[in-house]
């Protein structure tokens, strides 16, 4: 994509733009005072450019129960104004495509990360076969992101006409703020991020050529304008996982806690129909564990060097996992997300890369408890064992 016309407004103004790699390089990677930002988000709220995700419609009156059979979320009784999260698995479970849905007016709308963008629409597309459905590219919308208390209360929340009570992933359509036929654009509740997932996120999907308005009216109403690493850095506090930077090609859902439906803000259903790599998820919640799972590094501060996206994680010399995104963050200092193996606990000395090798440690409180008996190993071990009281016998 080209520059984003907020960091060409304001890159005389301290806008900066990211690096490359992971943080997008059209857009403003921080406005000048990266880790204040990040603390405005806490009290108030940022507002943050995100129109490099790519936008797809998908119309006609069977898109919802013909997603859901493609798909892993249970989305043919989305209701309207709702949003779920969704996966595209390929036949061994692993995770090709992560999604955001929202069903509007008949129309179902999905964005995903800028580079998944020609992918997952040619995969629906191809996919379509008799169903009643249109697919197709929206470039003409995009998405930007409120974050904070004060994105669901206050001027900026009644700019919006959210209302406070609005649960996570309801949406509503935004009022005009032009007279003529365009479409408006919409609002969506995402779950919330920050170090105690306590902070409220609004994505806005409107259409681009009044992307500026948007900006300018909500930064007057209260919304400080921040980059995408303020977002980044509350989004991996709250470890959050972000397609094709915290995953790699082998990743399945459990990895990454992205099993749940939609009230649970996971991406896997585990109580509907078929959809292609079901068996390996089905057979990983009943049975096994999943290979690696996903936790919050703390990197050593004293080093200025920065691992990238991809680097190994190793501990005594030996492989155990990669590391995804890599932020510096107001508070913690350098954190970052990596896929670490099972059996790596939160005391044991890691080193990530290997030409600038930098120290890190697990944050224990990223490691869920995974201890509870699975439904069907305890029925494999009854079966082994054999009736041994009456009620087993029955």
């Amino acid at each position: 994509m080209a520059p984003s016309p907020i960091l060409t407004r304001y890159s005389t103004a301290g806008a900066v733009p990211g690096p490359g790699g992971a943080t997008p390089p059209d857009l403003a990677w921080h406005h000048g005072d990266p880790f204040g930002e990040q603390r405005a988000a806490t009290t108030g709220v940022i507002i943050v450019d995100r129109s490099d995700r790519a936008v797809i419609e998908l119309s006609g009156p069977e898109r919802l129960t013909w997603l859901h059979t493609i798909s892993s979320q249970h989305v043919s009784g989305l209701a309207d104004r709702q949003s779920a999260e969704n996966l595209s698995l390929d036949a061994n479970g692993r995770v090709e495509e992560h999604f955001l849905l929202t069903d509007i007016d008949e129309v179902t709308w999905i964005d995903t990360e800028a580079q998944r963008g020609t992918a997952l629409l040619d995969f629906l597309t191809k996919m379509v076969f008799w169903a009643k459905v249109t697919t197709g590219p929206r470039p003409d919308m995009s998405v930007i992101t409120l974050v904070g208390p004060a994105a669901v209360s206050g001027p900026v929340a009644d700019l919006l006409e959210i209302d406070a009570d609005a649960p996570v992933y309801s949406a509503g359509d935004l009022p005009e703020v032009h007279h003529d036929d365009e479409p408006l654009g919409f609002w969506r509740r995402m779950p919330p991020i920050g170090e105690g997932r306590d902070l409220p996120v609004v994505d806005l999907v409107i259409p681009a050529h009044i992307l500026d308005t948007w900006w300018s009216n909500l930064v007057d109403a209260g919304a400080r304008m921040a980059g995408t690493w303020a977002y980044e850095a509350h989004r991996v506090a709250a470890h959050r996982p972000r397609l094709g930077v915290d995953t790699d090609d082998r990743t399945i859902p459990h990895e990454v806690d992205w099993i749940g439906g939609p009230a649970e803000g996971g991406a896997v259903h585990l109580d509907k129909g078929c959809y292609r790599g079901q068996e390996t998820v089905a057979r990983v919640h009943n049975l096994g564990k999943s290979p690696r799972r996903l936790a919050l590094l703390h990197l050593d501060g004293s080093s200025e060097e920065r691992p990238a996206t991809g680097d190994p994680v190793t501990a005594g010399g030996r492989t155990v996992g990669r590391v995804g995104s890599v932020v510096d963050h107001f508070e913690f200092g350098p954190i970052a997300l990596a896929l670490v193996k099972r059996n790596v606990g939160a005391d044991v000395d890691l080193v990530i890369g290997a030409d600038h090798p930098v120290a890190a440690r697990i944050d224990p409180d990223s490691l869920h408890a995974d201890d509870q008996p699975q439904a069907g190993r305890a029925a494999v071990e009854r079966l082994r064992r054999g009736p041994s009281t009456p009620a087993d016998a029955e």
